[in-house]
């Protein structure tokens, strides 16, 4: 019992460390959202993806970069349909300016890596993040 209540007040801490250091999205900030759609022949390493090239971006991007994130795709949410995207990568940044200027000082470098991790051209949306109440 005594070694579940440890365990149990570890997990709880990890949790509250996590939360205190996830950086806080706000109504306003620029999203930017890359697709990797899914099809017949389309190759994509998750590993790289995630390990190599996300970082990378984040290190280009420094402290204009305020979050990012990835999707997995795992599954289409009508049944027997194929998965749309093998996964996303989201960038966010504080305004359209910021984005602007760190995107277009590093595009060509982020291109470039493309191939190292998929042959599947991606999709760019720059959306505007809202709140819903």
């Amino acid at each position: 019992m005594k070694s579940k209540i440890s365990l149990l007040l570890i997990v709880l801490l990890i949790f509250v460390s996590c939360q205190q250091n996830s950086p806080k999205i706000e109504e306003g900030m620029i999203k930017v959202a890359i697709f990797y759609e899914n099809g017949e022949g389309k190759t994509f390493d998750m590993d790289y993806y995630a390990n190599k090239h996300m970082p990378m971006a984040a290190s280009l991007f420094g402290d204009d970069l305020k979050a990012m994130s990835i999707d997995k795709g795992l599954a289409n949410g009508a049944p027997d349909k194929p998965l749309p995207y093998v996964a996303v990568g989201y960038f966010y940044f504080e305004d359209m300016d910021t984005f602007k200027n760190s995107m277009g000082a590093h595009s060509e470098t982020l291109r470039a890596d493309v191939p190292n991790y998929t042959n599947i051209l991606p999709m760019i949306q720059i959306s505007e993040v809202q709140t819903a109440e």
